[in-house]
């Protein structure tokens, strides 16, 4: 009998699988490297188990995912194990890694970590282990995904200058960017912070033009969205007083 946590891990399955459409990782008819049987393939071991995946998909079937392909997944796709596994964060957001902080609970909401450390952040690796962390909490800041990090650099001056602290809230997903707000983009182990706008092809946002505040001196520029690809919404900012 199929036990009421497997059924909330197959319906997170079912959300992230739609992430990942949207994300234009899994083209269901495609036959260059996106379908559902490359998918089918990847997570279960074999491409004619396409049907599976369908069964998974349809919430009617009584078949559902496994912990196993659902660790899988997460290690294909760059999904977040805590989001699939637990339910906890979103699907591809920043989650902080299990075990670092179990000695101290976090006293606050908000993470602060360095460029470094959050540029190259991992959900299944110890990427913040290594750095001096701290949690806090601001009045009017609520809730989980904030992470507060110093500015380096003029690109956005003068809105935000080099020395201030931006405290951002993670973005499920591109589709739920607005365009010209600031975000923090985080890509192959690159951090930007700059307004973002979207260029969408085919129905679905496949690149991202990032724009200095500081246009005089720094062009903008085009990066491809890919399973990599995170987004935080700059919400406040700190500045030396």
């Amino acid at each position: 009998m199929i036990g009421e946590d497997r059924r909330q891990l197959n319906e997170r399955f079912i959300h992230v699988f739609k992430q990942l459409e949207d994300r234009g990782e899994i083209i269901k008819n495609n036959r260059s490297g996106k379908g559902m049987g490359d998918f089918a393939e990847k997570i279960l071991g074999n491409r004619a188990y396409g049907h599976i995946i369908r069964a998974y998909l349809n919430p009617k079937d009584k078949r559902v995912i496994s912990y196993s392909q659902a660790r899988t997944l997460c290690r294909e796709y760059g999904v977040s194990e805590a989001y699939m596994l637990d339910g906890v964060g979103t699907p591809f957001g920043m989650d902080l890694p299990r075990g670092v902080y179990e000695d101290a609970p976090p006293s606050g909401n908000i993470l602060f970590t360095t460029v470094s450390a959050f540029a190259g952040a991992s959900v299944d690796a110890g990427s913040f282990a290594s750095e001096t962390n701290a949690f806090f909490s601001l009045p009017g800041l609520s809730g989980t995904g904030l992470v507060a990090f110093p500015i380096n650099g003029n690109s956005m001056e003068p809105l935000i200058k080099s020395g201030d602290v931006v405290i951002c809230r993670q973005v499920e997903g591109v589709q739920d960017i607005e365009d010209d707000e600031i975000y923090a983009v985080r890509n192959n182990g690159s951090l930007w912070i700059k307004h973002v706008q979207r260029i969408m092809h085919g129905g679905r946002v496949t690149h991202l033009k990032l724009i200095s505040a500081n246009y005089l001196e720094h062009d903008p520029f085009v990066e491809e969205v890919n399973i990599h690809t995170r987004l935080y919404k700059v919400v406040r900012k700190i500045s030396e007083i």
